[in-house]
């Protein structure tokens, strides 16, 4: 399967997606939005990844190239491609479908459990969480879920951390991909959002546990695995 990334910030890149990409024989190229590189043709992949970034939807201004992401990721959607968005992705994702991103009522950083409601969890994603999971977060906004998509996963300072669309397109407002090194890369760049509110942990304690992001990973593997899955019986058939 052809996967295609698009990255907002250098210090926040694939970390364990690329990881699982290479080693289960698909292919992988990007886009370094932040280098203004152009966008691929929908006919180049299948699968896009839409990556997290310190910006928020709106910065267009600051960031113009959020504009043609927009467009491209409802081209994309338009196109049946098969889709994850994380944290600024699953917003983009969801503003590209016409859904409100507004500030949370918590900036939400570090371990903290999401609660799943294991009804509406489709198939692609029922062996990928338990009910309760702890996950890594790094967000101080939030979206609203797409009209046509399922709500099935929020933690106690945000109530939107997950919907799927389509029974392709995933947004999930927390992280999976996250490595003890990607976090050290959060943390060294974005340090100044670690301000001793009730949902943000020391980086001391984001990183202590590297069994943690060991966790994360397997999920995000499960929910990888999942996906190109279907994607191959929809093809046989």
């Amino acid at each position: 399967m052809r996967f295609h990334l698009l990255q907002h910030a250098a210090f926040e890149g694939p970390a364990a997606i690329q990881e699982w990409i290479k080693g289960s024989g698909h292919t992988l190229t990007t886009t370094k939005l932040y280098r203004s590189e152009a966008m691929p043709s929908q006919d180049d992949f299948d699968f896009l990844i839409v990556m997290g970034g310190p910006m928020g939807v709106d910065d267009v201004q600051q960031y113009p190239w959020l504009a043609t992401e927009r467009v491209f990721i409802q081209q994309s959607i338009e196109a049946d491609k098969y889709m994850l968005g994380i944290c600024l992705g699953a917003q983009l994702i969801a503003r590209a479908c016409g859904a409100r991103v507004t500030k949370n009522d918590h900036r939400e950083i570090g371990w903290f459990d999401v609660t799943i409601d294991t009804q509406n969890l489709p198939g692609v994603l029922h062996d990928v969480f338990s009910m309760e999971t702890e996950v890594f977060h790094w967000h101080g906004d939030t979206f609203e879920i797409p009209e046509g998509a399922c709500h099935y996963a929020s933690s106690e300072a945000c109530s939107n951390q997950g919907f799927i669309l389509n029974g392709r397109v995933i947004g999930l407002q927390f992280h999976i991909e996250t490595t003890a090194e990607s976090a050290a890369l959060l943390i060294k760049n974005c340090g100044d959002e670690i301000d001793g509110s009730t949902y943000v942990q020391s980086a001391t304690e984001m990183l202590k546990d590297s069994a943690r992001f060991t966790k994360i990973n397997k999920q995000l593997h499960a929910l990888l695995k999942n996906l190109t899955s279907q994607a191959a019986v929809e093809v046989d058939n």
